[in-house]
C-alpha cells in the first residue's frame, strides 16, 4: 500500500518537474546561453527576392581590369557601342603574361615590338568585367583567320553570350553560341576609360627609357 502510494507520489513529482523545465525553457533567451524556442514562421518571409542586392550601402569597389582573350570554357559578352572599344598599340610580355598599351608617339619608333589591337570590353557569366584585345588587320587591311574569326566573335557577342575555342587543324576559332536563355549581363558602373585606366595602371609605355623598352633593347 506504502509502496503504491510512494510510485504515486514519484510520477506526479516527475511530471511537476517536466513541466517546470518546459516552463523555464520557454522564457530561457540566448542571453542565458540557451536559444530561445522557434518561432512560426512562413518561408515566403525568408525567401531572397531577386534585386536583394539592389538596396545594398556598400559598392565593391573595381580594382582589377584582365587584359586577355576569354578562357574556352567560358561563355562571354561583349558590350555594344563603339564607346566600349578602342584600337590602341600594345606590347605583350609572353613569360610575364602582361600587356602594355604604347603611347602614339613612340609606336612608331617600336614597330618591331608593338602590335596594333581592338580592345572590346567583354564580361563573363561571373560577372568579371576584362578587355579583349583583338588583333586589327595589317596596313594593306589583310586579316589571318584567327582574328577575323576572333573579331566576329566579339561581334556576335554583343547579342547573344559565346563560348570561344581554338581549333588548331582549322587555324582559327570555333565559336559556341549558348543552347538556352542566360540572364543579360550586369556591367559594372564605371566608364570605359576608367577600365581602360585600372587595365594598364603601371603598364603605360611613354618614354623610351622605360624598363620594358630597354629590356627588348638588350640595354637591361
Amino acid at each position: 500500500m506504502f509502496d503504491n502510494k510512494k510510485d504515486t507520489d514519484n510520477t506526479i513529482n516527475e511530471e511537476a518537474a517536466a513541466k517546470a523545465a518546459a516552463s523555464t525553457e520557454s522564457t530561457l533567451s540566448p542571453s542565458d546561453g540557451k536559444l530561445a524556442p522557434v518561432s512560426n514562421f512562413s518561408l515566403e518571409e525568408l525567401r531572397l527576392k531577386q534585386d536583394f542586392g539592389a538596396g545594398a550601402l556598400v559598392k565593391k569597389a573595381l580594382l582589377t581590369v584582365p587584359v586577355r582573350k576569354p578562357n574556352r570554357q567560358d561563355f562571354v559578352r561583349t558590350r555594344p557601342g563603339e564607346e566600349w572599344r578602342m584600337p590602341l598599340a600594345l606590347i605583350e610580355l609572353k613569360e610575364e603574361r602582361e600587356v602594355y598599351v604604347v603611347t602614339p608617339n613612340l609606336a612608331g619608333e617600336l614597330s618591331g615590338e608593338v602590335v596594333a589591337k581592338l580592345i572590346v570590353t567583354a564580361i563573363n557569366r561571373q560577372g568579371v568585367p576584362f578587355l579583349w584585345p583583338i588583333r586589327l588587320p595589317s596596313e594593306d587591311g589583310r586579316h589571318d583567320d584567327w582574328n577575323r574569326s576572333a573579331m566576329e566573335a566579339a561581334n556576335i557577342a554583343t547579342r547573344q553570350w559565346v563560348r570561344v575555342s581554338a581549333n588548331m587543324s582549322l587555324g582559327a576559332y570555333d565559336v559556341f553560341t549558348a543552347r538556352v536563355e542566360m540572364p543579360e549581363p550586369v556591367w559594372p558602373d564605371v566608364p570605359f576609360s576608367e577600365l581602360v585606366h585600372i587595365a594598364f595602371k603601371g603598364r603605360v609605355i611613354d618614354t623610351l627609357d622605360h624598363p620594358v623598352v630597354r629590356r627588348l633593347r638588350g640595354e637591361l
